[in-house]
């Protein structure tokens, strides 16, 4: 007798969970470059790009949710309302920045911004979740666990690491209050370092 974990997927949901593997890596070379140039550039993030950082993770969530118990519509729905949450706070950065004579903030890449960048990949991961809510219509029926391996494994572990890494980061600037609108430096480092 076979259960539901010892049949193959269906060759759709094989190709579901390897693009929504995909998505996830996708999400966290986006994370691990904004974190790269944190920690290497030395930019550090404003109190919006934390917050667009954390629209990815929830992205991230829901992908990783969908490679973990299989796609359904309410795990497409936590990365799509992550998406929404960050575009938009992505997008109140970009118009902060728009006017002439305001100022920018960080250093552009390919000519744009990081804040203009996040708000066009919220945008691109909203309509990505949706063709696959369109197309993904093999939603199994009771939540089943899959074992992650491969490609999943890989996509699973980055995200892992990278949102405690941000998690950490995010203390480490803010000494657990409220984050500076232009950081310079590590503000709990900076009151545990000895006076010289």
């Amino acid at each position: 007798m076979t259960t539901d974990t010892d049949r193959p997927a269906p060759p759709l949901a094989e190709l579901s969970r390897q693009l929504n593997a995909l998505g996830l890596i996708a999400v966290s070379v986006v994370l691990g470059f904004a974190f790269y140039d944190q920690l290497v550039g030395g930019d550090l993030p404003c109190p919006l790009c934390l917050l667009q950082r954390v629209g990815f993770v929830g992205v991230g969530v829901g992908l990783a949710l969908n490679l973990r118990f299989g796609a359904r519509p309410s795990h497409y729905g936590i990365a799509i309302l992550s998406a929404i949450a960050g575009g938009a706070i992505s997008a109140r950065q970009v118009l902060l920045h728009i006017v002439p004579g305001t100022g920018t903030y960080g250093d552009p890449f390919f000519g744009l911004h990081f804040y203009s960048w996040a708000l066009f990949l919220f945008i691109v991961i909203i309509g990505g979740c949706a063709l696959l809510l369109l197309f993904d219509r093999q939603f199994e029926p009771a939540p089943a666990r899959h074992r992650l391996s491969g490609l999943a494994l890989i996509a699973f572990a980055l995200i892992t690491l990278l949102a405690l890494g941000n998690g950490v980061s995010t203390v480490l600037e803010c000494a657990g209050g409220l984050c500076p609108d232009n950081p310079a430096g590590y503000m709990l480092l900076e009151r545990a370092a000895p006076a010289p």
